[in-house]
């Protein structure tokens, strides 16, 4: 329960309640892109909001031990506030409405490709700790589960230490990022500890039974359960079940019996009883849960429809929403379990706990996957993504390419190209720098990524035209050195054609007549995009 708000505190809670609005605001603004200038300006009112409440809480800290030492007969107080590193300590309403005016506001850094720095890394790292803490709570995972939050905290890490070489952000804010992502990476650390008493000759088996148990989830969680899959995984465990000795499984040559016995045989029992449990119900879960199941299944689809088209129709603040959705359900539970309204735990709780691990695992995704570009050069991004597709796709017909067949890319190339507007110093003077600016003028986020694809496209043209003039030298030698298959030069009403003459014709033809095709498909997919 959040313990009494300060009336010191007030304030600041009334103002962080103020800029959420704002900010909720500002998300359901759909009709603009969001201006980096607005996001700027209420990141600055939220850091003036947590320099107060520092200060307030150091004065408060200061005191209490004053009187403490006071009691002790000890005079250290100021040395016990040496290791205060920021405002989130407590459990008020004030740092409940901070932290989600902080998971909010790192949604739209990301959003106007700002993913790179310190106050974006929020709404990830509190996504990371859920998975965590998920993953901590049902013992299902494999070291391959774990290797991706190492390299993205090891990624992470280094953000941080730039931001705080180049004082982007206030000290206290790098440190409770710091604070929080070494939080995540001693829960990995304690999850590896918890797998290295499995010995190597069991690692195989234990990743077989886990791989098992998450197809079953899988299984479990359809409305209608494919039994005969069901079935055929229980003969998997079968046999997994028939390796043992004496309910050991033993080592190479059986003649040892490695660590880590426990493990595997709670595993396995546990993915026996919940085949049977499949196999046996008529219902996914209990009438009591549906309401919650069927609030998780559409979050689940509607996170699977992003990830398959995130880079089309994904706005990251709209993630805030799917954050709210699995928050509320989460914390329906109870010492980690769904109850009813007389305290009891009905049938599904491991198909609803599936669920609810899956959705972390897709907003984490979306949140991780995000580049650092901003929304209002994604379809640019988006249409030179389209046009590389179509590129390579061509490409893959063979034969030679004209620069008549290479029309429709050059042109898309060339509108984008044009796009690009000079830069506006301090006077607002146009430079010679020329970038792609926003409506107001201003310089978005990305682009190195545009330019590094638009550099990519350009290449990829240049090879295919080079392939054409390196295909026609190669059909230059096979015709001279060919034997008897053409005269050395054709006479016609007109006089000599010189043989050279003659190839050109031949390969010009030849590339009309394969290319029209291969050009039509691409032209019609640009179109699309």
């Amino acid at each position: 329960m959040s313990g009494a708000i300060p009336h010191e505190e007030l304030p600041i809670l009334e103002a962080l309640i103020n800029i959420r609005n704002q900010l909720t605001a500002l998300k359901k603004d759909s009709a603009e892109y969001t201006k980096p200038q607005e996001v700027q300006s209420i990141y600055n009112a939220v850091i003036k909001q947590i320099t107060k409440l520092n200060k307030i809480r150091e004065e408060q800290q200061v005191s209490e031990a004053v009187q403490d030492a006071g009691k002790d007969g000890s005079g250290n107080a100021k040395g016990e506030m040496s290791d205060y590193n920021g405002p989130l300590t407590k459990n008020t309403r004030v740092d409940t409405m901070l932290v989600d005016v902080f998971y909010l506001l790192s949604l739209f850094f990301i959003t106007v490709g700002r993913s790179r720095e310190c106050p974006a890394m929020f709404s990830q790292i509190g996504c990371m700790k859920q998975l965590l803490d998920h993953m901590d709570e049902s013992g299902v995972y494999t070291e391959a589960d774990l290797k991706p939050f190492a390299s993205r905290i090891q990624e992470l890490d280094e953000i941080i230490k730039r931001d705080e070489q180049e004082h982007k952000h206030p000290p206290q804010l790098t440190k409770l990022m710091k604070r929080k992502l070494d939080v995540c990476q001693q829960m990995v650390n304690n999850l590896e500890n918890k797998l290295s008493v499995l010995s190597v000759e069991l690692l195989p088996i234990h990743q077989k039974l886990v791989s098992i148990r998450r197809q079953l989830f899988a299984a479990a969680a359809k409305r209608k359960p494919a039994k005969a899959d069901v079935k055929q995984l229980q003969e998997e465990l079968r046999k997994i079940e028939a390796k043992r000795v004496d309910g050991k499984f033993l080592g190479p040559g059986g003649s040892s019996v490695p660590e880590g016995q426990e493990i595997l045989a709670g595993l396995l029992e546990s993915c026996f009883e919940t085949s049977n449990d499949i196999l046996v119900r008529n219902t996914t879960v209990s009438p009591t849960l549906q309401p919650i199941y069927d609030r998780l299944m559409e979050t689940k689809q509607q996170l699977e429809h992003l990830e398959q088209r995130h880079r089309w129709t994904l706005r990251e603040t709209d993630l805030w929403t799917y954050h709210l959705t699995l928050k509320d359900i989460d914390r329906l539970r109870v010492n980690g379990k769904f109850v009813d309204n007389e305290g009891r735990q009905p049938e599904g709780q491991l198909v609803l706990l599936y669920l609810l691990r899956r959705c972390y695992n897709l907003l984490n995704k979306l949140i991780s996957s995000s580049e650092p570009l901003s929304e209002e050069l994604m379809p640019i991004s988006n249409k030179l993504s389209t046009i590389s597709k179509c590129l390579k796709e061509v490409s893959k017909y063979g034969g030679t390419f004209t620069l008549r067949d290479m029309y429709p890319y050059r042109l898309a190339l060339h509108q984008i190209a044009s796009m690009r507007k000079p830069v506006l110093d301090k006077q607002g003077n146009p430079t010679d720098e020329l970038q792609w600016l926003d409506r107001n003028g201003s310089v978005p986020e990305g682009q190195t990524i545009l330019q590094a694809q638009f550099e990519e496209v350009e290449q990829t043209i240049e090879e295919l035209l080079n392939r054409e003039e390196a295909e026609d030298d190669d059909d230059d030698d096979d015709y001279d050195n060919a034997d008897g298959s053409v005269s050395s030069s054709v006479t016609t009403e007109e006089g000599t054609a010189s043989e050279s003459d003659l190839v050109v014709s031949t390969v010009l033809d030849s590339q009309s007549a394969i290319s029209t095709p291969d050009v039509e498909v691409a032209t019609s997919q640009l179109a699309i995009a």
